[in-house]
């Protein structure tokens, strides 16, 4: 009996144990990302500006930079083409 007691205590408290935090992706599809950090030392991102001035207008007095979105979709560039070397 008291062993399947421990037993049900070491599941309880394992099962309740926080688990590993989450990393948040860059998302959406526009250019522009606000990073903000948060109270604790977590960081926030923001991809929903169109521009760098957009996002530095909301970034203002806030502990915040602005950033290229990575994985943004890029516009092909025109004038340029491969050729074999």
């Amino acid at each position: 009996m008291v062993r399947a007691l421990a037993y049900l205590l070491f599941v309880l408290i394992t099962m309740s144990a926080p688990g590993p935090a989450a990393a948040q992706r860059f998302g959406g599809n526009a250019p522009v990302c606000l990073q903000e950090w948060q109270w604790g030392g977590g960081t926030y991102n923001s991809c929903q500006y169109r521009s760098l001035e957009e996002c530095r207008a909301s970034a203002a007095g806030r502990s915040a930079m602005c950033l290229e979105n990575p994985y943004a979709p890029r516009p092909p560039q025109q004038g340029r083409s491969a050729r074999p070397r």
